[in-house]
């Protein structure tokens, strides 16, 4: 349905015969149409041509769709582009995806604290890094295995394109989760994640240096209270581990560029979702950590470790083995359905942001000793990445 007018919006005969008088009353209202200001070039419409305006819905028998996401859209005659868009009410489909998207970032921060607790009461009793990273990801993969066969999930559709595409981010996966299981079997939980606070930072070296992309002043300026505070809270470290600390900055470095080809790879050969994806991923880096665990530490320390772990703590030792690997595997598959909808700077900022909740737990959870001025340079490090995430908008 249209109906047409001269330079202006259509309040004539026409218009009351073909639309209801409480449909006429509501478009007419002022805030329904934008302001046309006919010395801008881009509103500047023709002076003899009649303008029309159609619904994207309909109206008369479509007045029963949903209001809140009618359109409408002004056609100048003889042309079939709309010159001007009306939007009436809010837009609800971008609504619900913002909604989506909060609820993915509040579900996988809340796992993530799970996992974080688990995975350091069992490095603590059995201080096997490679065999507690290759456990984490053989729990993944065996989920996802079994959703396939018993079709809670639909299985996706690979080739051997997509395989070579993964091939880098799971090297890069694999790397950045045992460097970071590392540091946390040498140092407190939260001093590995001050440090990993920093991945902005790599994220936008990564991303000038190696990818030849440009960032205005403010977003170099913010990288350096992240710097900084990561360097202050090392250095008043009360159990600083030189080792632990390398491992949280290769970690740091590895996810950038996992997040970065995780991205590219969701974009090129065969689509495969966040969760099918993730579950590809783990596979994959079970295959490559597999044999370098084996070879690192081997099942002979694993058996003494085990029984050692065992005796101290008892059965419920077992438990956080299982939660440690459960937990992993289900934050990191919503990471990446995360991941499915936004950038990798903006996932950066989300997985930054997340480790205050991290933090601020596993101090009280493990009674972490934490030094005035330590905890000023974790604030430090965590205001730098809100500064980060305002200068990138």
């Amino acid at each position: 349905m249209a109906f047409s007018a001269n330079q202006t919006y259509a309040t004539g005969p026409k218009f009351a015969e073909n639309f209801p008088k409480k449909t006429i009353s509501t478009l007419l209202k002022p805030h329904n149409f934008p302001t046309l200001n006919p010395c801008k070039k881009n509103y500047l419409l023709p002076q003899h041509k009649p303008l029309y305006i159609s619904s994207a819905t309909g109206f008369g028998p479509a007045r029963t769709r949903d209001p809140f996401s009618m359109r409408c859209n002004a056609y100048e005659a003889g042309r079939s582009q709309p010159v001007v868009p009306i939007s009436i009410g809010f837009d609800r489909e971008e609504a619900a995806q913002k909604a989506k998207i909060g609820v993915y970032f509040a579900t996988w921060w809340a796992l993530n604290v799970v996992f974080n607790i688990y995975n350091k009461k069992v490095l603590n009793a059995f201080p096997f890094p490679w065999l507690t990273s290759t456990l984490s990801l053989a729990a993944g993969s065996l989920i996802m295995l079994v959703s396939w066969a018993t079709n809670i999930a639909q299985p996706p559709e690979t080739d051997l394109q997509f395989w070579k595409n993964l091939l880098p981010v799971a090297v890069a996966h694999t790397i950045g989760h045992v460097a970071a299981t590392v540091s946390m079997s040498k140092v407190a939980v939260s001093f590995t994640h001050i440090i990993k606070s920093g991945e902005p930072a790599f994220t936008v070296l990564v991303s000038r240096f190696l990818m030849g992309e440009t960032f205005p002043l403010s977003v170099y300026l913010s990288l350096l209270p992240i710097i900084g505070g990561c360097a202050l809270s090392a250095a008043t470290e009360l159990n600083f581990n030189l080792t632990g600390f390398m491992g949280a900055m290769v970690s740091n470095l590895a996810f950038v560029f996992r997040n970065i080809f995780s991205k590219r790879g969701m974009m090129k050969g065969k689509s495969v979702g966040g969760m099918n994806y993730y579950a590809c991923l783990s596979m994959l880096s079970l295959l490559i950590v597999t044999p370098f665990a084996i070879a690192v530490e081997g099942p002979q320390l694993w058996a003494v470790g085990w029984q050692n772990a065992l005796s101290q703590i008892g059965p419920n030792f077992i438990w956080w083995v299982v939660a440690q690997s459960v937990f992993y595997h289900l934050y990191n598959q919503v990471s990446y359905m995360s991941l499915n909808e936004i950038s990798p700077l903006t996932f950066s900022i989300g997985n930054t942001m997340k480790r205050i909740s991290v933090i601020v737990v596993s101090i009280i959870i493990f009674q972490t000793p934490l030094q005035p001025i330590n905890a000023l340079g974790a604030a430090i490090a965590i205001s730098g990445t809100f500064l980060y995430s305002q200068a990138k908008q």
